[in-house]
């Protein structure tokens, strides 16, 4: 079985557990699993029941697709998404990408908890990605080409929707939630960063850094999916913060910005524009 045809069946799989037909779309990070639970109409399928797909291991990921609506809209959260530091192949951890596209997903919102390399953001800060690097020197699409899928040199001049972010900031701010914006830093892990590498990454324009979205984006982009990406800021970075990182630290930052980032959240899933 080629990749094709291994997303074609997992999808089929989705289809016959579902009457939901969703075109939004939205991965869920470390500790931000909690906006699937308020979703209406919930219908869950476990990761392990879809035809190959990976299984998360990682604290604060539920490893289940959650299915309902947001209002009048139909939404399909990844409660729960794959990291390369676990040992996947970017291939595998980005087969949810291409799954739900196959779904008839148009439009997706990845969001992710990271640490702050800007001296201007705070723990508890929601950031929203205008740009990314790609500090991993990894890519999904490495490897031959499927046309049925997209091109061979996807385009990437816009990997995050600027009419999507326009969106966001207006709908922010009529819910008087302070909203920052920057540039995230893919960093594989699992190994928190050094204080050199916080400097280079500085130096290179990055305003937080993380150890996922990157390959997702990539792949949604490739998919001619529309991207909105949105970060918690769950810590200062090495050489920032005044003390050892943990990923119990991250959990809990994250679960204290949890209501404002759900609030922000579900407002943008119910007045999603076309």
């Amino acid at each position: 079985m080629d990749f094709y045809e291994q997303v074609q069946r997992a999808a089929d799989s989705i289809r016959e557990q579902t009457d939901l037909r969703p075109r939004l779309g939205i991965i869920l990070g470390s500790g931000l699993g909690g906006l699937a639970e308020r979703l209406q109409d919930a219908e869950f399928i476990p990761y392990g029941q879809i035809p190959g797909f990976p299984v998360s291991h990682v604290a604060g990921h539920a490893a289940r697709l959650v299915l309902g609506r947001m209002g009048a809209r139909e939404v399909v959260a990844m409660q729960g998404r794959f990291h390369y530091y676990e040992g996947f192949s970017m291939r595998e951890l980005c087969l949810p990408v291409f799954v739900l596209r196959a779904l008839g997903v148009t439009d997706l919102v990845v969001t992710n908890a990271c640490g702050a390399v800007n001296r201007a953001f705070a723990p508890g800060d929601l950031m929203l990605l205008s740009d990314h690097i790609n500090f991993s020197g990894q890519n999904p699409l490495i490897g031959p080409n499927d046309e049925r899928f997209g091109p061979r040199f996807p385009d990437m001049s816009e990997p995050y929707s600027a009419a999507l972010r326009a969106f966001a900031r207006e709908s922010a701010a009529r819910l008087e939630v302070p909203l920052q914006e920057g540039v995230y830093a893919f960093y594989t892990g699992p190994s928190f960063e050094t204080a050199a590498e916080i400097r280079a990454f500085q130096a290179l324009g990055a305003d937080a850094v993380g150890m996922s979205t990157v390959p997702e984006v990539i792949a949604a982009n490739y998919l001619g999916m529309r991207v909105l990406g949105m970060s918690c800021i769950t810590n200062m970075a090495t050489g920032i913060a005044d003390r050892p990182h943990s990923h119990e630290e991250v959990l809990a930052a994250a679960a204290a910005a949890g209501d404002r980032f759900c609030a922000l959240a579900e407002a943008l899933l119910r007045d999603w524009p076309e």
